[in-house]
């Protein structure tokens, strides 16, 4: 005020406006928006008076009075479109949506978040960053919950119209949009073509970037300073943004990469066509802040639940978890059960007569992907309700359906790798071969104080997995060998079996620093990089059957809204593996070796399919004494193809 800065006034007023509203002093901020209005107007900030208006239409919403935040919102559209603010257009559609919706206008309301997904749904593909990609597409997951909660009332009141498979679509269209664009790029070889000089740049900081987060790691796991660490870590960001960039350059450049169709998710039919078969069922789960929705679709029909909101099941799934992965409650058996049987009623009891099919297709959301679905007991009358779901049926995962149709299409006709198995196991961590703790479990995380224990039971897990195969099948990397090197050499392209027996190491706060540990020494005890992070994993030739990485959380990582739990998973996906074998906990050392001898001998010696194979090994382990508890063989699943 006191400089005359009059937009500069009405943008504070109507950032004030917006702290009352946040702690819920709705009269406060109307006063603060309404005295923003007018200097916005009179300074002719056409885009400021967008937002003002838009934003008291949300406080009338709030408020209770819907006819009045209509009239604000259509007040802010028009002026949302004048100047052009794509963005904006969308977010003032979608609360129009809203207020439609709770004035019972449904088919209203749908046209209006119709369009405000077409617009995000443009936006979306001209963000040529992956990870900016991903991020924004996360902060418009609400418009895709509101367009499956309204289709899903439209089909409550109208059950022949098919809304349930239109749902099922907006379902599909909201899931690892990005994980199918990264699948069918990785297809393409999208740096044909471009400049030696860019990819030369690229390499160069793919080697920095590894070395120094093998100094920080060095650093978390050793007595040092805050200080240090902290610069570390902003030598590494500096550096991912330097990396980011030149991967958009890439993409930017690249005449395969503007050549590629957007991949575009699937529609009921071609589920039912391209992804299910006579045996499997696919149970896709959407978690809803006011109801969520399951989909159970065969391959001549869908049917359709709603079940209770996100924040009911995410707690009972969190209970559940904890019963299987807490050692102080996994003796609590008759807790756990109970747990068990509580979250199964929620997401399997509406379905239970249906479950016919052999093998399951898991769609899951939110803290359900956490959740082994093996370990459920299947909903049946109170005396007989200690059978769990493996008993009955395979179960596989997937962050989409639509997922696996991009699998299938892009490793059609691929040929099979002319040797059976690549073992890696029982790295060297520090030099000497030094062993630095007792206890042997395949736990690590970057951010914790400690340094790697060796892991003496995968050697004997190795071993007993070889012995499956001829020696000339097979190839084994153990202690200095079970290296970086031997991994990016190429050499494992050759097998159709890929298994890590290492460490696992979780960042869920920056998936592409999550990894595999290796060993740190060569073979003369010289110190050589010892970690396979994620953008490592992106880059490797690794068309396997199967790639198995049988450490610590090997299947968790950042949950991104919209693309589900993001880590190691993808990134051997698009290095070229058709299915990938991960665990959701920390598991231990000697029952992780027996659960994967059974697992390989189901497939090398008895011929099952992996899919197959696992539930076996798991359903042999639960009936033996030593092993029953569901913590010792239920941590690990399996993601990708089945057939």
């Amino acid at each position: 005020r006191a400089v005359g800065d009059r937009s500069g006034e009405a943008t504070t007023l109507n950032n004030i406006g917006l702290v009352y509203d946040s702690l819920g002093d709705k009269q406060q901020a109307l006063s603060y928006y309404n005295q923003a209005l007018p200097l916005r107007r009179a300074v002719g900030d056409r885009s400021g008076e967008a937002t003002t208006l838009n934003n008291i239409g949300l406080v009338y919403d709030s408020l209770g009075d819907k006819q009045q935040a209509l009239s604000y919102y259509n007040q802010a559209l028009p002026l949302r479109r004048a100047v052009g603010d794509r963005s904006g257009e969308a977010t003032t559609l979608n609360n129009i949506a809203y207020v439609k919706r709770d004035q019972g206008k449904l088919s209203e309301a749908k046209a209006q978040i119709e369009a405000a997904i077409g617009i995000v749904e443009s936006l979306r593909t001209k963000v040529i960053s992956q990870d900016l990609r991903a991020s924004y597409f996360a902060s418009v997951q609400n418009y895709y919950k509101l367009y499956v909660g309204l289709l899903m009332q439209l089909h409550k009141q109208q059950p022949a119209a098919d809304y349930d498979a239109l749902a099922l679509y907006a379902s599909e269209r909201s899931r690892a949009r990005s994980l199918l664009e990264l699948l069918t790029e990785a297809r393409a070889d999208i740096r044909q073509g471009v400049d030696p000089q860019l990819l030369a740049r690229e390499r160069s900081l793919q080697q920095r970037l590894s070395t120094i987060e093998e100094r920080q790691i060095t650093l978390l796991t050793g007595e040092q300073t805050e200080e240090r660490v902290a610069v570390i870590r902003q030598e590494l960001e500096a550096l991912q943004r330097q990396y980011d960039e030149v991967e958009t350059q890439i993409r930017t450049t690249s005449p395969r990469y503007a050549a590629l169709t957007q991949p575009q998710p699937l529609t009921l039919s071609q589920i039912q066509q391209q992804v299910l078969d006579d045996n499997t069922m696919l149970l896709e789960y959407s978690l809803g802040e006011e109801r969520s929705y399951l989909w159970a679709v065969t391959k001549t029909g869908i049917t359709s639940y709603e079940l209770p909101k996100r924040s009911e099941i995410e707690a009972a799934a969190r209970q559940f978890y904890a019963f299987l992965t807490v050692p102080s409650q996994r003796i609590r058996t008759a807790k756990a059960a109970e747990s068990g049987t509580a979250l199964s009623q929620i997401l399997l009891g509406p379905v239970a007569a249906q479950l016919g099919q052999k093998r399951l297709l898991i769609v899951a959301d939110g803290a359900l992907q956490y959740i082994p679905f093996g370990t459920l007991p299947i909903p049946q009358p109170r005396e007989a309700q200690n059978k769990l779901l493996i008993a009955e049926h395979e179960i596989v995962n997937l962050p989409s359906a639509s997922t696996l149709a991009i699998i299938r299409r892009d490793l059609a006709g691929r040929s099979l790798a002319a040797k059976t198995i690549a073992v890696l196991a029982d790295p060297v961590f520090g030099q000497g071969n030094e062993r630095v703790r007792e206890t042997a479990t395949r736990a690590i995380s970057s951010r914790d104080a400690q340094q790697f224990p060796p892991l003496p039971g995968t050697r004997v897990e190795a071993d007993q997995l070889l012995a499956l195969v001829p020696t000339s099948e097979r190839f084994q990397a153990f202690g200095p060998a079970a290296s970086r090197e031997t991994v990016t050499s190429g050499r494992l392209s050759q097998y159709r079996f890929v298994h890590f027996a290492t460490h696992g190491l979780l960042n869920d706060q920056d998936p592409g620093r999550s990894g595999i540990a290796l060993s740190s020494v060569d073979q003369q005890g010289t110190a050589q990089d010892s970690f396979l992070f994620t953008q490592d994993i992106f880059n490797l030739n690794l068309p396997a059957e199967l790639v198995v990485v049988s450490g610590c959380r090997t299947g968790l990582g950042q949950e991104i809204r919209g693309e589900g739990l993001v880590g190691l998973t993808r990134g051997f996906m698009y290095a070229g593996a058709k299915r990938v074998v991960v665990s959701l906990w920390s598991v231990e050392d000697d029952a992780t070796a027996e659960l994967m001898t059974r697992f390989y001998r189901e497939m090398l010696k008895n011929r099952q399919p992996p899919t197959a194979a696992l539930r076996a090994a798991q359903l042999s382990m639960s009936q033996d004494p030593r092993w029953q508890n569901p913590y010792y063989w239920a941590g690990f699943i399996i993601q990708g193809e089945w057939k």
